[in-house]
């Protein structure tokens, strides 16, 4: 079938208007394929991978605008024409949307009751609306990035010094008195206070805490950077020191990826303080066995162990840990052997595909331990270990879609399901790909139904290798409660009906996978 594709110069529209737009382009009679996105390296990148990159959108800057698409011949004029159309009636349809404020100030005018601003725009504007917010004695979720390294460290001193919470520069998740924000999921009240650097480490251990029966307080997001030294872990202390004051909390948990050895020494140091039980993940941070670990602290390798621990702290009736895991390393290695039956002998790799950046970190601490060969990935635990092109793997591999260079100008894959779909498909062509791992995130501000659109994308990528002579194992977890608007039980039963293999936690589910190609190896 012929490409064709319109490259509209310096034009802009929202990633949510673009996903709308392709979606709906994709479903035109005779129109096999279709994207319209910002014509960055990385969309190229996925373009080509495609079929879809024409000479012209090859040459498109990162700030233009490119629709492609894929149609039997008499029909790409009719389906370029009509994908312009549809911009404009969503550009026109956006312009008699109901008023709303364009200025941190008109909000605190409209709404003056309010104590906190979410700032989600392009990180070169992020700053000063922060700035803005926090001048007039709001606390602030910082949900954009891009962000200067010395806006964030200034930024946060002026809110510790005022009394306020900046969470983030990248803060995409918090619970605050109950209210969700960011990318969150609906939880119960209950005796834990999280601090959290990772949006969905935060997201993952609270929703593995309801299912416990175990609520939250608290879920202060921090934005990944603010653990490093530089920062100096500004606002995790903060958001300790606010949960080591608050009656309502019980149990402590805090969470992030390594952070700077002075942050963590002071992190654990000010956890001793209150008496409060507290729990500690630093998800692949191997030297924090040289930190001194005072009493009434627990130190934990992955999300799952974390709330399993504040789960107990949090009066959950559970086995010890030990137990636990040592059960779980039964069921793992009996589905594994049977799995592994599917599989034909040159099929040796894992191939990851998240949208949660915490998530595909924490597989990646797991898989390196437990795997003789590296695993590379676009956000890479070594940077040795960096793909040199984050659209196209190799041997074993984990890539996060929810890092920039994929977001640039299409939705969060939390939100979008398209660009892991067509992933999916071209992992599937791979003869050497044993295992598929995904994580489904739950919550508000996710997709509204994602095990819908992955499912049928599950069992075509399954009948492909089928066609070939080979097997395809997919494997994954979903991070959610049954009272998250898409509800977990409902997610869970679509995509086991699609041949999925469902774990309880990303955890599980990266440890399965593992088991599955060792005797591959």
């Amino acid at each position: 079938m012929p490409v064709k594709s319109l490259v509209k110069p310096s034009e802009y529209h929202d990633s949510v208007s673009l996903m709308a737009v392709a979606q709906e382009l994709a479903h035109l009679p005779g129109v096999i394929d279709a994207a319209v996105v910002m014509a960055t390296e990385a969309n190229k990148g996925i373009l080509r991978q495609a079929g879809l990159l024409t000479p012209e959108a090859d040459a498109a800057s990162p700030n233009d605008l490119v629709i492609a698409v894929n149609a039997e011949t008499g029909l790409l004029e009719h389906a370029i024409a009509e994908a312009d159309k549809l911009l404009r009636r969503k550009s026109a349809a956006s312009d008699t949307i109901e008023f709303r404020p364009r200025t941190v100030r008109s909000a605190i005018k409209a709404n003056p009751a309010a104590n906190l601003a979410v700032v989600s725009v392009a990180g070169r504007y992020a700053a000063d609306e922060a700035w803005e917010a926090l001048h007039k004695g709001l606390h602030v979720l910082l949900f954009s990035d891009n962000v200067s390294l010395q806006d964030e460290i200034a930024l946060k001193k002026y809110a510790i010094d005022h009394g306020l919470l900046l969470m983030g520069p990248g803060a995409g998740t918090a619970i605050i008195n109950g209210v969700a924000l960011g990318f969150a999921d609906a939880l119960p009240k209950g005796p834990v206070g999280i601090v959290s650097a990772a949006g969905t480490g935060l997201q993952e251990v609270s929703t593995l805490l309801a299912r416990h029966a175990v609520g939250i307080t608290q879920g202060i997001g921090t934005g990944g950077r603010d653990v490093k030294d530089e920062v100096g872990g500004m606002m995790m202390l903060a958001g300790l020191r606010a949960l080591q004051a608050d009656p309502d909390t019980q149990v402590i948990l805090l969470i992030s990826k390594p952070p700077g050895k002075d942050v963590a020494r002071n992190t654990l140091e000010q956890a001793a303080m209150s008496g409060k039980p507290t729990v500690v993940c630093f998800l692949g941070a191997r030297d924090i066995s040289a930190v001194h670990k005072p009493a009434g602290v627990w130190i934990v390798p992955t999300l799952q162990e974390a709330a399993l621990q504040a789960a107990r702290l949090g009066g959950a009736q559970l086995p010890e840990i030990a137990e636990i895991l040592s059960e779980e390393e039964q069921w793992l290695a009996e589905r594994a052997a049977m799995l592994r039956k599917q599989l034909q002998p040159g099929q040796r790799y894992l191939r990851g595909l998240f949208s949660g950046g915490t998530l595909c970190y924490e597989a990646q601490v797991i898989w390196r331990e437990a795997l003789s060969e590296p695993v590379f990935s676009n956000a890479p635990l070594d940077k040795e270990n960096q793909l040199p092109d984050s659209t196209r793997s190799q041997g074993h591999t984990a890539v996060d879609l929810g890092e920039e260079e994929f977001t640039v100008g299409r939705p969060h894959p939390m939100i979008d399901n398209s660009l892991r779909i067509r992933r999916l498909l071209q992992e599937a062509g791979d003869p050497e790909v044993a295992v598929i791992l995904l994580d489904v995130v739950l919550g508000f501000g996710a997709h509204p139904d994602p095990a819908a659109e992955l499912a049928p994308a599950v069992l075509k990528a399954r009948n492909l290798a089928t066609q070939s002579g080979r097997g395809l194992i997919v494997v994954a977890s979903v991070t959610g409660t049954e009272e998250d608007p898409q509800r977990l039980s409902r997610q869970v039963q679509t995509l086991e009906q699609a041949g999925v293999v469902v774990c309880p936690s990303n955890a599980t589910a990266s440890r399965l996978v593992t088991r599955i190609v060792s005797s591959h190896e």
